[in-house]
């Protein structure tokens, strides 16, 4: 099997970009339909206005319903196919951009992607993660191309709560782990091919910035201060996560996240601090060095990612609740397999245990 790499066509960060936006679509459409929150739309659309004037293009804002399920996916590419428009724009956070993604894959157009928030590393990949309208994982959607642009004006990212980028940084610090378990096991990464060394040193580049960067970056973002911290922890964010997991794989961390969401509390939680955990989860299974968990947890201690159930609000912590999030973690087609070793739901109720137990070992 061939090594296989992904990545968009065109990668943009910067402040005040935003206003750009319509010299960096235009080669690829010329009339854009923007999926945005109603809340999204009184922040960016006076500069994608501006960015639009004097031009014959135009642009329709369509508002998201709030979950990247099968039924607003089809939605939304029924009002695209309505607009007259040739492009999609999914400006927001990951669940609008893989609603985007998917759209403009249904319908067959272009896209491009604006994160306002750096929570989640969905902006570069070729993946939409479905939810049913309840919010709970459903299935990935693996697309045959990724985003024709990514675009992020790191002005708004550093408006966005703190909450936000952290939760962006617990997304990210599984990215290296989950690649090099899929690399020692050999498993086919999220394009179809297996690891390259280009996405193993990005992968690795990702958790090195988070260590070097991520507590001064949050510190800074809750001042609303764009420094180039908050520059570094955005790329590590969005790209170097973005293609890092897609092209070097995902494996246990993810899917303890997915596992997650069949806890109805788990859902007021991020993305990535679900995620989070979930590496903790993967390192435990993995027996990682003590100084590898130290080091995993100090960091989540200090930019605040959770590190014990509690932290993902979980108060009944029975067995049979863990065991109904560890089955659905090794569900077939999830990628709790890309671990290079046999796992069991019994070995991941048993791992979300001693993760939790260790989370309150080093933080209480």
């Amino acid at each position: 099997m061939a090594q296989i790499i992904g990545s968009p066509s065109r990668y943009v960060q910067g402040r005040g970009e935003l206003a750009n936006l319509r010299q960096h679509t235009e080669k690829f459409g010329k009339n854009i339909f923007v999926l945005v929150s109603e809340s999204g739309k009184k922040r960016v659309a006076p500069a994608i206005d501006k960015s639009f004037e004097g031009t014959e293009a135009k642009v329709v804002y369509e508002s998201f319903n709030g979950e990247c399920s099968r039924s607003e996916i089809d939605r939304i590419t029924a009002a695209f196919k309505a607009s007259g428009c040739d492009m999609i724009v999914g400006i927001g956070g990951g669940k609008i951009h893989d609603t985007a993604k998917a759209a403009a894959f249904y319908a067959g157009v272009p896209a491009a992607i604006v994160p306002t928030i750096a929570s989640t590393d969905a902006p570069c990949s070729a993946l939409s993660v479905i939810y049913s309208d309840d919010g709970v994982f459903d299935s990935y959607l693996f697309l045959p191309s990724n985003p024709n642009v990514v675009l992020v004006d790191t002005d708004i990212v550093a408006k966005a709560p703190a909450r936000l980028l952290v939760s962006g940084m617990g997304d990210a610090l599984a990215t290296y782990f989950e690649a090099r378990a899929c690399e020692a096991s050999g498993a086919t990464n999220c394009v179809g091919g297996k690891t390259t060394r280009a996405a193993m040193a990005l992968a690795e580049l990702c958790y090195e910035t988070l260590l070097s960067d991520g507590l001064k970056a949050k510190l800074a973002v809750e001042r609303h201060a764009c420094t180039k911290a908050v520059e570094d922890i955005v790329e590590a964010n969005t790209y170097l996560s973005g293609v890092g997991f897609e092209s070097g794989g995902l494996a246990g961390a993810h899917a303890i996240h997915n596992g997650l969401t069949a806890l109805p509390e788990t859902h007021a939680l991020y993305h990535g601090e679900k995620v989070a955990f979930g590496t903790l989860v993967q390192l435990v299974l993995e027996n990682a060095p003590l100084e590898e968990l130290e080091e995993v947890l100090q960091f989540c201690t200090e930019v605040g990612l959770p590190t014990t159930l509690a932290d993902l609000g979980v108060e009944d912590a029975s067995e049979e609740r863990l065991m109904e999030v560890a089955k659905i973690a090794c569900a077939d087609g999830d990628t709790m397999g890309n671990l290079p070793f046999a796992v069991t739901p019994e070995s991941v109720c048993a791992a979300i245990l001693a993760a939790d137990e260790m989370g309150r070992y080093y933080t209480e």
